[in-house]
């Protein structure tokens, strides 16, 4: 399927890519202080929402500089079989070549203070997290997995951040045994620092747009994550 741009008004930067077009865009906020840790925000299958925005905006209004790339080329949606189209319409490949555009240039930013940057991503978003960190190595000072793993065979040695992920014990999509079994990889493979924290809620209990919202494993995981991300990138 090609690339195919759709208007999306949440985008407000374009930024090199090595995906078919040359090029992807995102939202980007910058903080009131004016400069930051660069923060990369990855969305869920709906694509780059309102909700995926706020998450941005909520870590602009953090002190962080946070850019979301706009994986599905401008396309959203609320239904749940269209987000498992779109899904399957992305090639992993072009994923992390969009999101690796998108490091880069967070990183180049002028109102960038950090040396790495953070990547902070929910459920399909954070499976792509670790496979970034993984890709990226070094670029990559902090890494927050909310809801989402990998498949079984990701390679997670070029894996160089330190990495805390937020899990659902209630998860049906992600079973803690699955989420043990890659904080085990991830460690051993990597020598990494890794923590994954498990609350008493379903999967996707951040989005406060799903019925599965959980505000207080939600707050909870959220002061843990910018402590984290305010400790790991200098």
């Amino acid at each position: 399927m090609s690339h195919e741009q759709h208007a999306n008004p949440r985008q407000n930067v374009t930024f090199d890519s090595a995906s078919e077009s040359g090029h992807a865009h995102g939202y980007l906020r910058v903080p009131a202080s004016g400069n930051g840790p660069g923060v990369i925000v990855v969305q869920e299958w709906w694509g780059l929402t309102d909700q995926v925005a706020g998450v941005v905006d909520r870590f602009a209004s953090e002190g962080f500089v946070a850019l979301a790339p706009d994986l599905y080329g401008g396309r959203t949606t609320h239904d749940a079989e269209e987000a498992q189209r779109f899904l399957a319409e992305l090639p992993p490949e072009r994923a992390a070549r969009d999101l690796a555009g998108a490091v880069t240039y967070l990183l180049a930013r002028p109102e960038t203070t950090s040396a790495t940057v953070g990547a902070v991503g929910f459920c399909m978003g954070g499976a792509f997290v670790l496979t970034l960190a993984a890709q990226q190595g070094e670029r990559i000072g902090a890494a927050v997995p909310w809801y989402g793993i990998p498949g079984p065979t990701t390679d997670f040695s070029g894996l160089r951040a330190a990495v805390l992920g937020h899990f659902g014990e209630e998860d049906a999509s992600v079973p803690l045994d699955a989420v043990r079994e890659t904080e085990r990889r991830v460690r051993e493979q990597s020598g990494a620092e890794v923590d994954f924290r498990t609350y008493p809620a379903p999967h996707a209990f951040y989005n406060d747009e799903r019925a599965n919202h959980r505000p207080e494993s939600a707050e909870l995981a959220w002061a843990r994550t910018t402590a984290f991300l305010r400790e790991h990138l200098r």
